[in-house]
């Protein structure tokens, strides 16, 4: 249930032969999203659970379970900034009711991030995760 753009990325994923190229691609991801405004690098928008400083500010157009979710995220860590981008590519422009439907683990999997990250970082994109998942649920919810 991946969108057209994590699966561009998989297929990237798929071309790079090991996983430093795949560290790169995912850094070079990170250094493409725009920075978060300081405004919104605020105890709100902090994700609990992660080593590094990670902000995710969601913007939900719409109501109902047919909004649609978007999100910008920062953080102090490059790498951290690029596991942003990729979860950008996993859940923006899904309505909030799709985004809880992700199994964003497995997705994740594909990309061999599993099995190369950190237990703290691989924590870390949990915490991401959860966050996304409950601000959605929220949203879908009214």
């Amino acid at each position: 249930m991946a969108a057209q753009e994590f699966e561009e990325l998989a297929e990237t994923f798929e071309f790079l032969d090991d996983w430093e190229d795949r560290y790169r691609h995912v850094i070079d991801m990170g250094k493409s999203l725009p920075p978060l405004d300081p405004a919104f690098q605020v105890d709100a928008t902090r994700v609990d659970g992660c080593a590094s400083q990670v902000w995710l500010r969601p913007m939900i157009q719409g109501t109902g379970p047919d909004a649609a979710f978007e999100f910008e995220g920062d953080s102090d860590a490059m790498i951290v900034k690029g596991l942003i981008a990729v979860l950008h590519t996993l859940y923006a422009g899904r309505t909030v009711a799709d985004v809880g439907k992700v199994d964003a683990l497995s997705e994740l999997g594909r990309l061999g991030l599993n099995d190369h990250l950190s237990a703290q970082r691989s924590n870390g994109v949990r915490a991401m995760v959860e966050r996304i998942r409950l601000v959605s649920a929220e949203a879908a919810a009214g």
